[in-house]
């Protein structure tokens, strides 16, 4: 219990502490240690995977631990049903995770929304949050010089915009460089130069509205439901390939296995022959449930640097979970009712 408190609940508050001491102390050095930001990173990125390996290990401990000590043939002269033995673990050991997940979830949050960011910095770029398209817009037509200079932009061949002309570029403290021998904007007229920043706001628009800084109230319960789902089949999987196989060592590594290396590969690489075994894999399942306002978990990338999943329609996804449930649950009930005492 010790060990799982520390890798759920004890890795990401050191992160956090860490990032909080060392704003206070150097606040121009180190940014604020919430904001929404380190909000995904650590949801996706961390208490997603440690959730599930806490959660596995909890459960093949509560599968095979009786096994291990001898107390098996304890528990069946008592006279209560094998299969009433098996299935009193699953609310006692959900009786623990999920608090312990939920302690761990929720101290993330409040870091990240108490100690979040005053300001919101895209691309480098002090902007306002939470701006509409024209709002946006505006913004970008009143500050033209750090828009051209700070956001990326695409050419249009087609209409070569003035920015052709400017090599520039934003310091950390926002101020603008123009490098010596450049006529920078001088020879770019200011409507020019809002024309050109307004064109650079739109194509970086997309990108901006995904960006702020805090989690919202929505987002914080979907995460937090989505990672207590992703513990709850942990631990029930776990429960069950523990009683099968009679010992918690191997099981715990399978389940590592499955989580760390098999889900990631399966779950972005598409195997023509083998796509409906993928689309069967509970880690897909879960991915694909995952809240709009975080980025994939394992992260990967498709075409244009865009996360993608082997494709799986959300109805598949919550039958595959329910399927696993269900068999590994069955799986290991069986085994107990049929292990010699």
């Amino acid at each position: 219990m010790a060990a799982l408190i520390v890798v759920n609940i004890g890795i990401p508050t050191i992160f956090l502490v860490v990032r909080l001491v060392a704003h206070a102390v150097a606040p121009k050095s180190y940014g604020p240690a919430g904001g929404y930001d380190i909000f995904t990173s650590l949801v996706a990125g961390v208490m997603y995977v440690f959730g599930f390996i806490v959660a596995a290990t909890l459960g093949c401990t509560a599968g095979s631990v009786d096994l291990t000590d001898g107390m098996f043939r304890h528990l069946v002269i008592t006279g209560r049903s094998r299969l009433a033995l098996y299935f009193a673990r699953i609310p006692a050991g959900l009786a623990i995770i999920v608090p312990m997940v939920a302690v761990g979830f929720t101290i993330v949050c409040a870091v990240c929304v108490f100690a979040a960011p005053t300001k919101l910095y895209y691309q480098g770029v002090n902007v306002p949050p939470g701006l509409s398209l024209s709002g946006f817009e505006s913004w970008a037509s009143q500050h033209p010089k750090e828009a051209i200079c700070g956001l990326p932009y695409r050419i249009n061949n087609n209409k070569r915009g003035p920015q052709i002309g400017v090599a520039c570029f934003l310091n950390q403290n926002g101020t603008i460089s123009i490098p010596p021998g450049t006529t920078g904007f001088k020879h770019i007229s200011a409507t020019a130069q809002k024309a050109e920043a307004v064109s650079i706001a739109k194509q970086n628009y997309s990108q901006y509205s995904k960006i702020f800084l805090y989690p919202s109230t929505s987002l914080m319960v979907k995460a937090g439901l989505w990672i207590e789902l992703e513990a709850t089949i942990g631990f029930i999987v776990g429960l069950g390939l523990a009683s099968l196989m009679g010992q918690r060592t191997v099981p715990v590594i399978l389940m590592i296995v499955l989580e760390i290396v098999l889900t990631p590969i399966f779950s972005r690489t598409v195997i023509t022959h083998l796509i409906n075994v993928q689309r069967g894999l509970v880690g897909l399942a879960t991915a694909h449930l995952e809240p709009g306002g975080l980025p994939r978990a394992f992260g990967g990338g498709g075409p244009g640097g865009a996360p993608v999943l082997v494709p799986e329609s959300t109805t598949v996804a919550v039958c595959v979970i329910v399927g696993w449930l269900v068999v590994w649950t069955a799986l290991g009930a069986w085994r107990m009712s049929k292990r010699d005492a």
